[in-house]
């Protein structure tokens, strides 16, 4: 009897967002925005008073800087709040936060989610082909470092998303991309993502079912996560296994 439960259940093919799917990364990667952005905003404050805040680590990151492209992310944010920069500036703040991401990642410690591994080796006993996805050209890295790198048949990271001009999320490119190296259409193909912008690129690409993975435990979160499209939403993906999943 299969370990899996709907809407997985009978999927041949699985593609993971992995920053806050796999891996507790997304956790590092907000407060390395936080640290670029805040500096940012202090050093040439927006004109409007109430756009002087500081950066969210939780609302500000799912809003604009999650599932995106560094560069698309810290375009994103800065325009919110009222901040039309040059390409030059965006690109020297997306330099700043990956200089801080790098230091923090190779200090070590980031895992994976204990239920999402649950999850992996259930699927792989099935024999569901999987693809892990990611804007971050550091994904391997994390993914190998985490240990789960060979629970994936395919990898589509960012390094791979420039080296075919693939544009970043929500447009769907990186999973369209995923799936047909896994070889499955992405209306046989689920996509499992924690970010806006993701679950909105799995529901356009035509992927079914589209999972949102509700990290901050948060009923407006979770909200979000349907009205951009996710089928079903779950706080960690081991709700997606039967009490008989392998632990």
């Amino acid at each position: 009897m299969t370990a899996i439960r709907a809407p997985l259940t009978g999927v041949p093919a699985v593609v993971f967002d992995t920053d806050g799917v796999i891996l507790d990364s997304a956790r590092v990667h907000a407060a390395a925005w936080k640290r670029a952005f805040d500096a940012f905003l202090d050093a040439h404050p927006p004109g409007d008073p109430r756009q002087r805040r500081p950066f969210d680590e939780q609302d500000d990151y799912l809003r604009y800087v999650d599932g995106r492209s560094r560069l698309d992310g810290a375009e994103a944010f800065l325009v919110s709040r009222g901040l039309r920069l040059s390409p030059a500036t965006v690109q020297a703040v997306a330099a700043d936060k990956d200089e801080i991401f790098v230091a923090r990642l190779h200090e070590g410690g980031i895992v994976a989610y204990p239920g999402t591994v649950r999850l992996l080796h259930a699927l792989r006993a099935d024999e569901v082909a999987l693809a892990a996805v990611s804007a971050s050209r550091h994904a391997r890295e994390l993914l190998v470092g985490a240990a789960v790198e060979p629970l994936f048949d395919v990898l589509v990271d960012g390094a791979e998303a420039a080296r075919l001009g693939l544009p970043g999320k929500p447009d769907p490119a990186l999973f369209l991309t995923a799936a047909d190296r896994l070889g499955h259409p992405p209306r046989s193909t689920a996509v499992v993502e924690d970010a806006l912008a993701g679950v909105a690129a799995g529901r356009s690409g035509g992927f079914a079912p589209v999972i949102g993975v509700n990290r901050t435990a948060t009923p407006d979160a979770g909200e979000r996560l349907r009205e951009h499209g996710a089928d079903t939403v779950v706080d960690d993906l081991a709700e997606l296994l039967t009490e008989g999943a392998p632990a």
